[in-house]
Formats: C-alpha cells, sequence, structure tokens
C-alpha cells in the first residue's frame, strides 16, 4: 500500500510539473505537449522504480549444451488499479549491462495480470543464451538478472484478458530481479 500512495503522489507530481510547465510554455508560445517530449512511458516507470517483474525460472535442460536455448517463466505484478493484459515480450537480460539472454515471444494465450495483482506467464520457448550454454553457467550463483531492455506490448482496462487499449510500453529496465534455474539434465 505505501508503493501505492507514492506511485499516486509521484504521479501528482509529475501532473503538477507537466501542468506548470505547459503554462510557461503557453505564455512563451511554446506547443504544451513538448514538456512530454522523448519520454516514454517506460522511461516513467524506470524512474519511478516500480519493477513490474517480481521473478524469474530458467529450466536448463541437456539440449541447452548443444542448442544455446533454454525455456523460462516470469512472474509479474500490476501496481495498477486496471487490469492488464500482456501479448508479447521482448526482451534481453544479464548482469551489469552483458546480456545473456534474450527473446521475442507473443503469448498463445495473452498473460492476464489483474488489478493490484500479480500473475506467471507461461513458459517462454526458445530464450537464446547470447554467450552460449557454457559462458552462461557463470551467472547461476548470483541468483539474479538485471532486465537490460524490455519492450512489453500490452492492453491495458482488459476485461478478463478482453478488449482494452494497445500500450507499447518500451526501454523497460529492472536490475537484481531474482532468478532461481532448474537443471533437467537427465
Amino acid at each position: 500500500m505505501k508503493t501505492m500512495h507514492l506511485l499516486i503522489f509521484f504521479i501528482s507530481l509529475c501532473v503538477a510539473f507537466v501542468g506548470a510547465t505547459a503554462i510557461q510554455r503557453r505564455q512563451s508560445n511554446e506547443d504544451p505537449s513538448d514538456a512530454l517530449a522523448g519520454l516514454s512511458i517506460g522511461d516513467i516507470i524506470n524512474a519511478l522504480g516500480v519493477g513490474l517483474v517480481t521473478g524469474i525460472q530458467v529450466n536448463i535442460s541437456l539440449e541447452t549444451l548443444t542448442t544455446n536455448y533454454v525455456t523460462a517463466s516470469v512472474g509479474l505484478k500490476n501496481p495498477l488499479p486496471i487490469e492488464l493484459t500482456i501479448d508479447r515480450i521482448v526482451s534481453s537480460a544479464g548482469i551489469n549491462e552483458t546480456v545473456y539472454a534474450e527473446f521475442d515471444y507473443t503469448f498463445p494465450e495473452p498473460v492476464v495480470v489483474p488489478l493490484f495483482g500479480s500473475a506467471n506467464t507461461s513458459v517462454i520457448p526458445e530464450v537464446l543464451l547470447t554467450k552460449g550454454a557454457i559462458a552462461s553457467l557463470d551467472i547461476i550463483p548470483a541468483g539474479y538478472l538485471d532486465l537490460i531492455n524490455v519492450d512489453a506490448y500490452v492492453r491495458a482496462g482488459t476485461i478478463l484478458g478482453h478488449l482494452g487499449i494497445p500500450i507499447p510500453i518500451t526501454g523497460l529496465k529492472q536490475d537484481g530481479v531474482p532468478t532461481s534455474y532448474n537443471l533437467a539434465l537427465s
């Protein structure tokens, strides 16, 4: 609840700042929409420090050693009072700005994250280990991944995953996401 109050306070502060900036621009004959020029929704979420990912589960199989692919599932949270539905995620993750994994996945059945709730994605296949399987084993003991760049194709205000307003959220970043690894070497 404390996070929600902080989020509401920060959004109110942003609205007040943008309003004051718009008044200044109007007085100087500048376009008020320039106040937010260059900012994306991802930039705002990053600035707020609202991590939308609660955890990552990586599954490593014997085939991973030859294919350099793993599967993963992701825990998500929604700090908003509206339902969000995730249709697609494009992500790169690693440690200290070094990318170890990438994927671009469209969910066959979109992930519905209820208002103020959480959800887990289905298994995301073919997550590419960009450094190769052997080199990527070194990051397992860290127990976390940094989301270096994430683009999420979201629909906001959905009703049980239907309808909603499409909102691409680009450039999301999140450090230190708890990550667990399941080694299935049989």
